[in-house]
């Protein structure tokens, strides 16, 4: 008696395993986080993020170039704002003339059919360094919207495509979506961190941006990182109030949040493998502790497998590269 069904002929060469995978890496499923400082000439490497940089608008433009011929399609756009211009109530964020601003108008000078979205908190320009308000030690809500929709729309009226609000307030989806629509900027679109956990993971992040917050956590917002279903009520109501896309943040430790969303939302889903994945997989591979590329193309699938439409990613260029 033959066996009739030998699963390993479908993966006797590489030819036969390319023809029958189920997923793929390409260029046009990544997002390129970009991080912008003021100043001339400056492109300095971000201590716990090796390899990644913050640049000021000038050089940007090389950047922009460069991300553009790799195939690149989508760049998320981060501000670090000098001290001097900090404030509670995050005044910066809405000068017509602020970095972000400028950097939207860059961007889309360089490469005007680059999808450009833009980091909506009030964080990197908060004195407190807190996504919100604070009021008496506690980050308020409401007023807290009305900010971020202000910016959403000042950062829309600059050029952006999409604004991508990160701060987990309550209702900050219909407020952003309504003042978009009110002032007839009905094509700009909305990427919710709709499940954002408030994670150990975003350590290099606030070192890129001088954002860590003064006092306390971002436990009273950003979501428990031991819920599950919260996940999913979460995006559906964001859904509900305007979201085109959603996403989850982290990545690599969250995959069974990516898959529980993509199962039951019809608007793409977005995944960030954010700093701290980063900077382990560098740190791994500068010992020789792992093999950089081979672990970097693995947790990229993962997050395709698991459901993700798109991903924001440090690694975009060094996949691109690698891809050929």
């Amino acid at each position: 008696m033959y066996q009739l069904r030998r699963n390993r002929r479908l993966r006797t060469t590489e030819a036969i395993r390319s023809l029958v995978r189920e997923h793929t890496i390409s260029p046009t499923d990544f997002l390129v986080p970009l991080f912008i400082v003021e100043g001339l000439q400056i492109k300095e490497e971000i201590s716990s993020m090796p390899g990644y940089y913050r640049y000021s608008l000038d050089l940007l433009k090389d950047e922009v170039k460069e991300i553009w011929s790799l195939g690149l399609k989508s760049v998320l756009l981060f501000v670090k704002v000098p001290d001097h211009l900090k404030d509670n109530k995050g005044t910066e964020a809405l000068n017509p003339d602020g970095l972000m601003q400028r950097a939207i108008k860059t961007v889309k000078e360089v490469a005007p059919e680059l999808l450009v979205m833009t980091d909506v908190a009030l964080d990197p320009y908060s004195s407190y360094g807190h996504d919100g308000i604070v009021e008496d030690g506690y980050i308020v809500n409401d007023p807290t919207c009305n900010i971020l929709a202000q910016m959403s729309l000042s950062h829309a009226m600059a050029g952006a495509d999409f604004v991508a609000p990160s701060d987990m307030m309550d209702g900050r989806i219909l407020a952003i979506r309504e003042l978009l629509e009110k002032e007839s900027y009905k094509n700009t679109g909305i990427m919710s961190y709709s499940a954002k956990y408030a994670s150990a993971f975003y350590g290099p992040f606030r070192d890129a941006l001088d954002s860590a917050p003064g006092f306390g956590d971002k436990k009273t917002y950003q979501m428990d990182f031991s819920n599950r279903d919260e996940a999913v009520k979460e995006t559906l109501m964001d859904i509900d109030e305007g979201a085109d896309i959603v996403m989850v943040k982290p990545g690599l430790a969250y995959l069974d949040i990516v898959r529980d969303i993509r199962d039951v939302v019809d608007v793409p889903v977005a995944v960030y493998q954010v700093s701290g994945e980063y900077a382990m997989l560098k740190a791994a591979a500068e010992k020789g502790w792992l093999d950089h590329d081979a672990i970097m193309m693995e947790q990229l699938i993962a997050f395709k497998r698991a459901g993700a439409h798109i991903i924001a990613s440090y690694f975009a260029k060094d996949v691109v590269k690698l891809l050929g």
